[in-house]
């Protein structure tokens, strides 16, 4: 089994590789040795997605109920275990796994960072291997060459500052003003990303993970 085999399956449903991992001992599922996490694929995802059976059936936890189905199917295929950031708790610790594999990072404002997603990075499941994979070194952090990090500044409340926690209440009791872009465009922190904005998420897709949120 190599990474190029697993990312070459993969993307026949416009999953990628966000990063691969052998898991530290206190998070590691029961004889998993390594870890690859999966993500949508950009552009062409949410294209993707939107002609599922579970995005048209109208039924809660769509694209939970699709990760599932395909991530449980290409784990089967090749003969792997399939895990989920979802169905807890408890909670398998995908933010761990993510800062473990070296490709996402804590952001200026404390959000995850990942080298193609920018603060869009979002994971739908992981593949645990029973072998331990030789795994390529991550590239850097993007924040270290990010000089003007307009991260800093974007949240119009303020609900997301350096150093201080997320204001989840502020955020949520915003998203009604009129003049709050956010629920139709995705979050304003997470655009402003130099990184996110060549990552090619539509806007649709971060106004539906936005309706969850709220």
């Amino acid at each position: 089994m190599t990474l190029d085999a697993i990312a070459e399956d993969a993307r026949a449903h416009s999953l990628g590789i966000y990063g691969a991992l052998h898991p530290t001992p206190d998070t590691a599922p029961e004889g998993i040795r390594t870890l690859v996490l999966l993500g949508p694929q950009e552009p062409g995802f949410w294209a993707h997605f939107i002609a599922s059976t579970e995005y048209r059936d109208g039924a809660p936890d769509s694209l939970d109920r699709w990760s599932e189905r395909v991530i449980g199917a290409l784990a089967d295929s090749l003969g792997l275990s399939a895990f989920y950031p979802f169905g807890g708790p408890p909670y398998q610790p995908f933010i761990s796994w993510a800062r473990q594999s070296g490709r996402a990072h804590v952001s200026p404002v404390g959000l995850l960072v990942h080298d193609i997603a920018g603060l869009m990075v979002s994971y739908r499941g992981a593949l645990g291997l029973r072998e331990r994979l030789v795994l390529p070194e991550p590239p850097p952090n993007p924040c270290l060459a990010c000089k003007p990090q307009p991260c800093r500044n974007a949240c119009p409340v303020a609900a997301l500052k350096p150093g201080a926690a997320y204001d989840v209440q502020a955020c949520k009791t915003d998203l009604d003003n009129p003049a709050n872009d956010c629920m139709a465009r995705g979050c304003a922190t997470r655009r402003a990303c130099p990184v996110s904005q060549s990552y090619g998420r539509v806007e649709a897709q971060s106004a539906f993970h936005m309706e969850a949120f709220r």
